[in-house]
């Protein structure tokens, strides 16, 4: 496969031209790039190795997420890096290079939707897909200064994807602008236009911003002088989060760590749902994967391997309880939140890795990241990673969370909050 030059995003560059149309299209003039996750007619869908691409035969059909892309009026441009199975969080990928962060080029560009945030990062398009199962797409929204959007479980086709774990897989996808993202939105979710509604409340979680090697002023602080502005002070709120989840959640006992209860740069009941979040992630994926593993014996990069290895032998104790977890969860954050209610917390909690780092280091990195990325991936509910400029050169971000199917009232309060939230960050860099 040829790939560009241009800051190592693709894997494959072509043109799919969208459907003919003799009306004004949603979507007209725009271009996207793909990861290459997403099946498209004619083309071998590579699932980011390629002992897989070389085992698999082209696609005969074309995705419907895709599909409904090119019928809006827009334009592919090709496929994007990503990594290894969709199993990785960072972003490197031996086979086919690191894309380069455009934000931070001696940073990784997060995982595994690396090709399709670079793209977009480095203006190469206007929007990429991506899917998101453990924060494949908020992650590197955040490392490489852009919007992401995870939307609700199941609210988007995941036909003509390969599957990675689907009690959390989920088709998502970038954009630099807001109104892009939303009419990206709306197309892929099939969603009528509909005013912006105000947000009954945002709830900031406190405990999760105190994780953050990020200061809460170029963080929380702008958010809630944004919201304070534009909707009023009456409408911020603060919780523990940490806290509510352990008392509304009862089944994460079973994910508890005792030597990790009293660490101040943890979160217990967080860690114990990214804990069964992961169980059940791995279960799926050796439910998914493990004959193919087994009969190629693929060659995989260093920590990804170990990673997949470990899901395959992986047993089906405690699954049951990870189901219970969810559906806990999911009650919780719906009373907390409400019809109209948003969660705001830190996508990430710290600044992206060096390139150079060593795997074992970066899986180290990366267990508080998934103590705040769980919360949305257990509980289904929708969540945008949005750019707050940069802070000591690297990119900072925050995530608004909504109940499920709360889609398109997330959309629309991004739009509405986005250049609030940007001359906040200016007046604190004047």
């Amino acid at each position: 496969m040829a790939k560009s030059l241009e800051f190592g995003a693709f894997m494959e560059k072509f043109t799919l031209q969208p459907s003919p149309s003799l009306q004004q299209l949603p979507l007209s003039g725009l271009t996207f790039a793909v990861k290459d996750i997403f099946d498209i007619e004619g083309y071998v869908t590579g699932f980011g190795n390629p002992d897989w691409a070389r085992t698999h035969s082209a696609a005969t059909t074309t995705a419907p997420a895709v599909m409904d892309l090119l019928k809006g009026g827009a334009t592919c441009l090709g496929k994007t890096v990503m990594d290894e199975m969709a199993y990785c969080m960072y972003g490197v990928n031996k086979h086919y290079g690191t894309p380069t962060n455009p934000c931070a080029p001696d940073r990784v560009p997060g995982g595994s939707s690396s090709g399709s945030a670079v793209a977009v990062g480095a203006m190469l398009v206007d929007f990429s897909l991506g899917t998101d199962t453990g924060a494949s797409v908020r992650v590197p929204a955040s490392y490489c200064g852009i919007l992401g959007f995870r939307p609700s479980l199941g609210a988007i086709s995941t036909v003509g994807v390969v599957p990675m774990s689907q009690s959390f897989d989920t088709v998502g996808w970038f954009a630099r602008d807001p109104v892009i993202l939303n009419r990206v939105g709306r197309v892929l979710l099939h969603l009528p236009d509909v005013d912006p509604i105000k947000p009954n409340h945002i709830i900031i979680a406190e405990d999760c911003f105190h994780l953050s090697s990020v200061p809460s002023d170029r963080t929380a602080q702008i958010l809630v002088k944004s919201i304070r502005k534009l909707f009023g002070g009456q409408c911020v709120k603060h919780v523990i989060l940490g806290d509510y989840v352990k008392d509304k959640v009862p089944s994460l006992q079973h994910f508890m760590d005792k030597e990790n209860e009293d660490q101040e740069d943890n979160i217990p009941s967080l860690a114990a749902l990214s804990s069964a979040m992961r169980l059940l992630q791995r279960y799926e994926f050796k439910n998914n994967h493990a004959e193919w593993v087994a009969k190629v014996n693929p060659d995989f990069g260093p920590g990804i391997s170990e990673r997949i290895w470990d899901a395959i032998k992986v047993t089906g104790e405690n699954v049951d309880v990870c189901h219970s977890v969810r559906t806990e969860l999911c009650a919780a954050l719906t009373d907390l939140l409400g019809d109209h209610g948003i969660l705001a917390l830190p996508t990430t909690p710290g600044e992206p890795p060096k390139v150079q780092a060593n795997p074992s280091t970066l899986d180290l990195f990366f267990s508080k990241p998934f103590s705040l990325l769980s919360i949305a991936g257990v509980s289904g509910f929708c969540q945008v990673s949005i750019p707050l400029g940069m802070y000591h050169n690297v990119p900072v971000a925050i995530s608004l969370a909504a109940k499920h199917g709360s889609d398109a009232f997330l959309l629309n309060l991004v739009e509405t909050l986005y250049d609030s939230l940007k001359e906040q960050i200016e007046l604190l860099t004047e």
